[in-house]
């Protein structure tokens, strides 16, 4: 089990609605940070490139847009 999962989401944003609902599934606890409202996150996300929500970071890893897709989550999570 990953021992830091963030999710990084904007208000109204239904992607990141079900990649909230995915992890839920999947038994695993998450820290959401929203990304209008948390300046900090907003600039790690700025620092990595990654302009659209959600993100998903497990530990040092973030994976954002096309990346994030079940089997890649999944082996992110390694579950």
């Amino acid at each position: 089990m990953p021992d830091r999962v963030i999710v990084y989401s904007t208000p109204l944003c239904a992607p990141c609605e079900r990649l909230k609902d995915y992890l839920r599934t999947k038994g695993i606890d998450f820290t959401v940070k929203d990304l209008m409202m948390d300046e900090e996150a907003a600039e790690l996300m700025e620092s990595r490139n990654i302009r659209t929500s959600p993100a998903l970071q497990v530990g040092e890893e973030i994976l954002a847009g096309a990346d994030l897709k079940p089997e890649t989550i999944d082996a992110l999570l390694k579950q």
